[in-house]
């Protein structure tokens, strides 16, 4: 259910990172499939915030309170700037991937990307867009991550790979 009062609070991500969550009016939160309240979030417990970023703060749509399907670690390398980039790719890179090409998206197609990639083995950056690739994949592009910096979704919204 929406709020009537702005909420604003700090999470970590798994790499460490402080991200600030700024509840818009139409947020919504959600427990498994029944809608809960800002109450749900406790610390400590995971969650996934979808919505819109500028820097290290994100204007929640929709907060998922104990998102299931994702795993306790995180392969996750955090950013440190002035650190070598890391050169490493994992399952399925699409063929004719060039970084820049494909078509911003929004909306359920982004926010189903952004959580298949949020609740798998490569979370723990900070999602800034998703991109429909010509093959009808999905980039989702991190931020906040020296490696995954790309996680690949297919078509069906699971994880393919990563780089």
């Amino acid at each position: 259910m929406a709020s009537t009062s702005k909420t604003t609070f700090t999470v970590s991500t798994s790499t460490g990172q402080k991200v600030n969550v700024d509840e818009a009016s139409s947020t919504t939160y959600q427990k498994g499939t029944s809608s809960t309240s800002a109450s749900a979030i406790t610390k400590g417990a995971p969650i996934l915030v979808l919505g819109w970023t500028s820097s290290t703060t994100i204007t929640a749509t929709q907060v998922i309170v104990q998102p299931t399907g994702g795993s306790a670690t995180s392969s996750a390398i955090p950013f440190k700037q002035g650190s070598k980039a890391v050169s490493k790719k994992v399952g399925q890179i699409p063929a004719n991937y060039t970084e820049g090409d494909g078509t911003l998206v929004i909306g359920t197609a982004a926010s189903k990307a952004t959580e298949a990639s949020l609740a798998s083995a490569y979370s723990g950056g900070v999602v800034d867009r998703v991109v429909k690739l010509s093959n009808g994949e999905y980039e989702v592009h991190n931020i906040g991550t020296a490696w995954p910096h790309h996680v690949f979704v297919n078509q069906v919204f699971k994880v393919v790979g990563a780089f």
